[in-house]
Formats: C-alpha cells, structure tokens, sequence
C-alpha cells in the first residue's frame, strides 16, 4: 500500500489584504495544500485563517514553504521575490504594474525555481483573452475597456495589457485611428501599440471587469467578461499552486489550462 504524499507548503505575502485574506481561505480549504505562513507588512489586524502569522520575509522563509503566493504591490514584490528565487521557492505572484525589463530581470533571478505571474486568476477573463485572440485576424479595429474598483493604484490593469500583447501576436492588421483632434486629452485611451487603445475605469462598487471590442466592416463583436466577486480568482490561484513547477518566468494562466 503507497504512502499518502506530502501536502505542498505555501506561504503568503500580503495576507492582510482583500486577495490575500480570500486566498488564505481558499487554500487552508484545499486539498493536498497547507498554509505555513502568513507574512504582511501592514499590522491593523491578523491575517486570515488559521496559519502561523510571522513579522518578517526571511521568518517567512525560514518556514520552508515550497510555493509563495505574493499579493503586494509590484515595488514590494520585486523586493521580494530576488530573496525567494535565492531560497529556490517557486513564486505565485498576483500583482500587477510589471514592465517588461521587471519580467527580463525575474526571468533572471529564477534560476532554480519558477516565477509564474497571473494578471488575471479567474478562469474566464483567461478564455476571454483567448477569444480575442482568435477573433483578432478578422477584424480591423480594436478597443479595450477595463473596470475596477476605485482602490486599484495602476492603470491599465495587467489584464488588459496582456489582452493588447496577444491581440498584437495574433494580428498586425489594425486600423489607424481616425481621430485628428482630442478636445480633451486623452479621451481616446492608451496606446497599447498597432493602434489597439486602452481605456480604463476606476469606481466605487466594481471589482474587475473587461471589454473586447472588435469592428470591421457591417459588424463589431464584443467580448466581454466581469468578476462580480473575489471568489472567482480562488479556484485559479489554487490551480497555480498547485502546478507551478520548473524553473523561469512564465505569465499567465494559459499554461496550465492548455489554451
């Protein structure tokens, strides 16, 4: 008779915050996981969930966790996660606001571990990036609209850059904007690149919701997918912990769904 394997231990930074707390639930709830530490810099109130709380990264280190779930801001997790990759702890980090040279560096530094960053947990919005990515090649024009709530710091959100980057690898067709003249600066929204703009939405009583407009001739299709609550990131960052392997960047959930 085969011996039941060890759980997979995980630590979380950011405990205290909207994700964090809902991410600790979810994986003290899931099977073939345990929490052995919770780490945030803020010291309002105690961390979510039944899991040792300690005051700093390296206690969160010492703790052994084979998975880190990051859930701070990007200067905080680029701190961070250099001292991680060091320890050979795979990383899970659902922040946003990271450029291109942050990707590069942490590709870098993950050298016996992986780094895997996910703009968007929730199953959907990831099928909906796929969507647009196969209706780009048929389509000339492309907008896109992004909500979130009033407390998100950067715009755009990672999503919608990433939905912009796999517009652009599936076509580089678009249409030039028409526009000559913006009565008031930036009513058009951010350039993405290729002519793909980029609007962004912060208000009082969303979560996270996005628009795909596509328009060609006689026809637009919309894509369109909304996060009416933080419940729908759980099942994927479960998913993630659960699979990260290797060693290296990768971003998103794509990998790990197949599509």
């Amino acid at each position: 008779m085969g011996t039941k394997p060890e759980n997979r231990k995980v630590g979380i930074i950011g405990a205290e915050g909207r994700m964090g707390r809902a991410a600790t639930h979810a994986l003290l709830e899931a099977d073939g996981l345990e929490v052995v530490a919770l780490f945030d810099v803020n010291s309002g109130e105690k961390p979510a969930g039944k899991a040792p709380s300690v005051n700093s990264l390296s206690g969160l280190i010492e703790a052994s966790p084979e998975v880190v779930v990051d859930f701070t801001v990007a200067e905080a997790s680029l701190s961070n996660l250099p001292q991680i990759a060091e320890a050979g702890i795979h990383a899970v980090v659902g922040t946003s606001g990271f450029t291109e040279e942050n990707h590069e560096f942490l590709d870098g530094v993950f050298q016996k571990s992986s780094c895997l960053i996910v703009p968007n947990f929730a199953i959907g919005a990831v099928l909906m990036m796929r969507f647009a990515e196969l209706a780009s090649p048929w389509f000339q024009t492309g907008e896109i609209i992004e909500f979130h709530h009033n407390e998100k710091v950067d715009a755009p959100s990672g999503t919608a850059i990433a939905t912009a980057e796999r517009m652009l690898e599936a076509s580089t067709e678009w249409m030039a904007d028409p526009t000559s003249k913006e009565t008031l600066s930036g009513t058009r929204g951010g350039d993405a690149g290729s002519n793909i703009k980029i609007h962004s939405v912060r208000m009082e009583g969303m979560v996270a919701h996005q628009e795909v407009i596509l328009g060609t001739t006689g026809q637009s299709l919309l894509i369109r997918h909304d996060t009416t609550d933080r419940s729908a990131f759980m099942p994927g960052v479960v998913l993630a912990v659960q699979r990260i392997q290797g060693t290296g960047l990768t971003v998103g959930l794509e990998s790990l769904l197949g599509v």
